[in-house]
């Protein structure tokens, strides 16, 4: 954990710039010190069928989630969501200023119980440092 999802309106797609996204994304929260390396995952999903507002205008929306293992204090996962927030209207502002495009963002943090998890990326990335 944790993974990032990004859902955005198929007539953004050429724009949005998404690798870049999410090479951003995992440097702050890798650089937060907060979660592992190895349970970094992002991914996209193009919305092709979505209507916002009035539909009479070229609208735009990306929604993103954070989805956290659970365990860490509010306060914590506050400065992970405002840092992570201020990468994601950063890289968005340049298309933000040419079109209308609205952002949303949330971070939900997972059941402590309900949650299943096996990976052997973490091993892994251990054994690549030594």
């Amino acid at each position: 954990m944790p993974h990032f999802i990004i859902e955005y309106t198929d007539n953004i797609e050429q724009q949005a710039d998404l690798p870049g996204l999410f090479e951003k994304v995992h440097a702050s929260l890798g650089a937060s010190g907060v979660f592992p390396l190895g349970g970094i995952r992002s991914r996209g999903v193009r919305l092709d069928s979505w209507r916002m507002a009035d539909g009479k205008h070229d609208y735009a929306f990306v929604h993103m989630t954070l989805k956290v293992g659970h365990g860490r204090d509010l306060d914590t996962r506050t400065q992970v969501a405002q840092a992570l927030f201020e990468v994601i209207t950063a890289h968005f502002a340049e298309l933000q200023s040419q079109r209308l495009l609205a952002l949303s963002f949330e971070m939900i943090e997972l059941h402590p119980q309900l949650n299943f998890k096996q990976n052997n990326v973490h091993a892994f990335l251990q054994n690549q440092a030594g």
